[in-house]
């Protein structure tokens, strides 16, 4: 019996105009053919007799057996997937299931490639997104991966031009809304292309993100976005202590730039890391890491009401997505973070041995944990911690000094000298 392989046709809405010929074969020649409500009945006179349909909507997972059925048949098999079915399609998903040799994949022109197309915008450089997924609900800031706009907002900070794939639920008003409350209003264009390919075909690019908002699309739509001016040159590391919110008039909860820069060090951050900050107080550690770990996250636990404050005052004035903080005393809510590649243990609100147990524990293999320490106490706690778990150690003791003015002159003051403790989880 001959096994035919699937073919993954990509279609617009024009129907069968905007197919090829190798499509249109495929298309006609089909005994089965799966495709989302809409599309099916956009093609349902080029079928030919006889031709059994599935449609796929709210059944994704039931697509890989209808094929392997039909294959085992010997039957004829195409599934209809918008526009190109490897750009965030059902192609890749096809491939996975039942391997790249049981298909065909027929590409069409994007979706994203026609909007841009419409408003002369180069495409190259453009980072694509989709938000196509089940309702992520409304975007906060603070909001960790989980939250199905995360993606959308870490492409924000990371990209100068963007198409969004969008879905019945994540909106182009949910976007915009997202951009406001992200500070981001004014930094874009938009537009929306709805019904491209038909005879509803609509280009909208005159509205602000903030009219955007406010209003709603037709179905199916997609949004181009792009900067209206440029980002900022800004720096990644080693900010002075002066440049964190703190605790006043009392001075001084905050990880000093020097240990910082160290402890940071330390943690041997990569760009994806996932990182803990326990006794965060002024969030200046867990901000800096923020900012090195740009496709990763910080997850910041601190008891104090005030320091909470300041720590999310920190990172809304350093414009961030990825940092999430809550209101509570370690190891409270940690159940909650995902497993971390590093973490900082800043405070322990006299927790600390069971927090180092914890840590060690949750860490993922080669993960980093570094401790502060100005006092003889928590140092030998720690190490009395560390000598009973699975993990190599060491500690690091920092003296700075810093130049203070004398008269005409310059002196040095020296800060309190730091125990930096480092332990690593066994691979």
């Amino acid at each position: 019996m001959i096994m035919h392989r699937c073919a993954v046709i990509g279609v617009l809405d024009n129907g069968c105009d905007g197919l090829t010929p190798q499509a249109m074969k495929a298309l006609a020649s089909a005994d089965v053919l799966v495709g989302g409500t809409r599309t099916l009945a956009l093609f349902a006179p080029a079928l030919k007799e006889g031709c059994v349909t599935h449609d796929l909507t709210g059944k994704l997972g039931l697509v890989p057996e209808w094929i392997r059925q039909a294959q085992q048949d010997g039957r004829r098999c195409a599934v209809l997937a918008t526009g190109d079915p490897l750009c965030h399609g059902i192609a890749s998903y096809l491939a996975a299931q039942l391997c790249i040799d049981a298909i065909d994949v027929m590409p069409n022109v994007s979706t994203i490639q026609l909007a841009c197309a419409r408003i002369g915008l180069p495409w190259q450089d453009m980072k694509i997104c989709s938000v196509h997924t089940k309702d992520a609900g409304e975007w906060q800031e603070g909001c960790d991966p989980k939250h199905g706009l995360y993606a959308l907002r870490q492409a924000l900070a990371l990209h100068d031009k963007l198409g969004v794939l969008t879905s019945p639920d994540n909106t182009p008003g949910r976007i915009a809304r997202l951009m406001l409350a992200a500070g981001l209003q004014d930094d874009f264009h938009i537009a929306i292309a709805e019904n491209l390919c038909s005879d509803e075909e609509c280009i909208i690019s005159d509205l602000s993100v903030a009219d955007v908002a406010g209003r709603t699309f037709a179905e199916p739509n997609a949004v181009l976005l792009w900067r209206s001016r440029a980002r900022a040159a800004v720096k990644t590391f080693g900010f002075p202590d002066s440049d964190f919110q703190q605790r006043q008039p009392e001075k001084g909860l905050i990880t000093k730039r020097e240990v910082r820069a160290v402890s940071l060090a330390r943690m041997q951050l990569r760009r994806d890391s996932t990182v803990w900050d326990i006794g965060a107080g002024s969030g200046s550690v867990g901000v800096e890491a923020a900012r090195l770990c740009q496709l990763g996250h910080v997850y910041a636990v601190e008891k104090n009401a005030g320091d909470c404050d300041n720590a999310l005052a920190n990172r809304r004035a350093f414009g961030l997505h990825n940092y999430t903080l809550i209101h509570a005393k370690a190891p409270e809510g940690l159940e909650n973070f995902p497993d971390p590649d590093a973490v900082f243990i800043g405070g322990s609100g006299g927790e600390l041995s069971a927090l180092i147990t914890l840590t060690i524990q949750r860490l993922k293999p080669g993960g980093i944990l570094v401790m502060n320490f100005v006092t003889f106490e928590n140092v030998a706690t720690a190490m009395d911690a560390l000598k009973n778990s699975d993990a190599e150690w060491d500690i690091t003791q920092l003296q700075c000094s810093r130049s203070k003015p004398i008269l005409d002159m310059q002196r040095l003051a020296a800060e309190n000298p730091v125990w930096i403790v480092t332990a690593s989880k066994r691979k």
